[in-house]
Formats: structure tokens, sequence, C-alpha cells
């Protein structure tokens, strides 16, 4: 009973401590860039909007739309990652390791080459398409065998199905020139730039899987107990794996079609929330949102003063933290087997 307690004490004050940091984050990441802007004027912006003021209107127009952007991918893609992780029982899973950015990516730098597609809302659906046919082409071949889904068997069709997708779309660039000049920012993953009109079309897609998201905790802690255990609590098992896998395909989609590739987020947040909290998908899947969010909005405030005054890629940034910690994981995986 007091381990209980104990473990309800630490996940409402990490509650707590992600709130504060959420809103000191949001702050900065609306006061920093090519102008610094002080806090109190972003809190007038707010309160006490003053429309003669360059600084109020850049905030309100220029700065608070890149923050909304930067907190919405950072919660979908780490909450798709801790989906991915429960749904594959594999702890290297997350939308980037398993091809699903790569195939909505390269489904988006298709249609624009071959199709001519430039409309916000195509590029919304073709994302969906392309998260879900490459996570799909993974889930299939990693569960190819008499043995089932295998967690090493899907981490290489992952890795082979995100070569093949980036090659073709690295390929289509190379002979588009003044397309891959366009698109290249993008590609490596970046909030900068974003208008609104670019988060609205997938927001009510993205904001529908992530509520349906955190109310699946529950079923998804029966889930993880075994299929067969699951089964004999009555569990649908079968439907409550479609949900999931529905919600990966928004979140990861709509999150590449809005800012790109934007790696690492979906892998190395869940890992850290599961330290904390413990194995209860109640408290990891809200906890990763938020968390997530945080994360992908210290990594654009990095990324804007690292080579100032020019900006560099967010997805670089992720990239940087993220690889060390992949490794980790993965040795630590391997010892673990051997």
């Amino acid at each position: 009973m007091s381990k209980f307690m104990n473990n309800r004490h630490i996940r409402w004050t990490t509650l707590l401590v992600l709130l504060l940091l959420f809103i000191a984050a949001s702050f900065f990441s609306i006061a920093v860039g090519k102008t610094s802007i002080s806090l109190s004027e972003v809190w007038d912006a707010f309160f006490h909007y003053d429309p003669s003021s360059t600084n109020q209107v850049i905030i309100r127009t220029s700065r608070l739309t890149r923050t909304v952007i930067a907190i919405t991918i950072g919660a979908s893609l780490s909450i798709a990652g801790a989906l991915m992780q429960a749904l594959t029982r594999n702890p290297l899973a997350a939308p980037d390791i398993f091809g699903v950015n790569a195939g909505a990516l390269f489904f988006i730098v298709a249609s624009a080459t071959f199709f001519s597609v430039e409309s916000l809302s195509g590029y919304m659906w073709i994302g969906f398409i392309g998260a879900g046919v490459a996570g799909t082409i993974v889930y299939l071949l990693g569960s190819m065998g008499e043995d089932g889904l295998s967690p090493i068997r899907i981490v290489l069709a992952g890795a082979a199905i995100s070569a093949l997708f980036v090659s073709f779309t690295q390929g289509m660039l190379v002979l588009d020139e003044q397309r891959m000049q366009s698109v290249l920012f993008w590609l490596a993953g970046s909030v900068a730039g974003r208008e609104l009109d670019l988060l609205l079309p997938v927001l009510p897609f993205i904001s529908g899987a992530i509520i349906l998201s955190l109310l699946i905790g529950k079923p998804l802690n029966i889930l993880m107990s075994g299929d067969d255990v699951a089964k004999n609590l009555g569990q649908n098992t079968g439907l409550v794996k479609l949900v999931i896998g529905i919600n990966i395909v928004f979140l990861a989609g709509g999150s590449v079609a809005v800012a790109g590739s934007v790696g690492f987020i979906g892998l190395v947040v869940p890992h850290i929330v599961k330290g904390i909290t413990g194995p209860n998908y109640q408290w990891i899947l809200p906890i990763s949102g938020l968390f997530g969010a945080i994360l992908l909005l210290f990594a654009d405030i990095v990324a804007r003063l690292v080579i100032a005054p020019q900006e560099m890629p967010i997805g670089v940034m992720t990239a940087l933290f993220g690889t060390p910690f992949f490794i980790y994981i993965a040795r630590k995986g391997v010892k673990k087997n051997g």
C-alpha cells in the first residue's frame, strides 16, 4: 500500500513539475528568436495587447503559431512512440525508427513531384496514407514466421522500410533540384516558418487521436499482460490494436505533414517517462505528451540560438540527443538478451 501511495505521489509531483516547465518553455519559446522579446512584453501581448507594438504583433502572428506547432508535434510524436512500444512490445519502437515518418514523407514528396499536389489538405491526407502504408508493411514483415511478432524482426523490417523510403525520396529530389531546394529544410524537420493554416487541417485528427489515446490507457495496461490474459479478461484485443494503429497513423502522419521529419522524440520520451512513472499507461501516455511538448520546445529554442542569426533544423537538434540514447537502449537490449 505504501509503495502504491509513493508511486502515486511521484506521478502527481512529476505532472506538476512538468506543467510548470511547460509554461516556462512556452513563454521562452515566444520570447526567443532573431528579435529577443522580454517576458513582460510576452505577457502584455496576451493580456494587454497593443497592435501598435511591433514585438506584440510578432508574438501574435509568428511566435505563438510556432510555439503551438512545436507543442502539438512534440506531444503527438511522444504519444505515438509510447503506443508503438506498447503495441510491438519493443523498446526501440518509434515512428521514425519503424519507417512511419519516412513513409509519410515519401508519399508527400511523390505526390508533389509526380502529381503537382501543393494543397495543405492534400499533404495531410497523403501523409496519413503514407504513414499507414509504411506502418502496415513493417508490422506485417515483423509478424512473419511461426513465432509471430518478433521484436528483433520488426526492428530490422523498420530499418529496411525506412531506408527504402528515404532512398526513394532522395532519388526524386535529385531528379527535381528545384523542388529539393524548396523542401530541404522541411525534410530535415522544422517548425520555423509554418503558418497556422498548415496546422489547422490536421489538428482535429491529431487532437482526436491524442484524446482517444488517453482514454485507452486502461485497456492498454490489460493488453500488456499478454493477449491470452487480455482475452480471458474479456478484452477484444484485435479492436484495441486496431485503435492503437489508427492513432499512430494520425499522430505520426499528421506530424510529418506539418513539420517534416522530426526524429527520436517518440523513442526518447516514453523511456524517460516509464523510468519515472512505472509501467502504467494511464500515466505514461499523458505525461509522455506533456514531456514531449516541453522537449521539442526546448529543442526549438536551442535550434534558434546555436548558430544565430541563422537557425538549425529542429530535426538535427533532436537527432543530436536522440542518437546516443538510441545506441544506449540498443546496447542495453543486446546485453539483456545475451
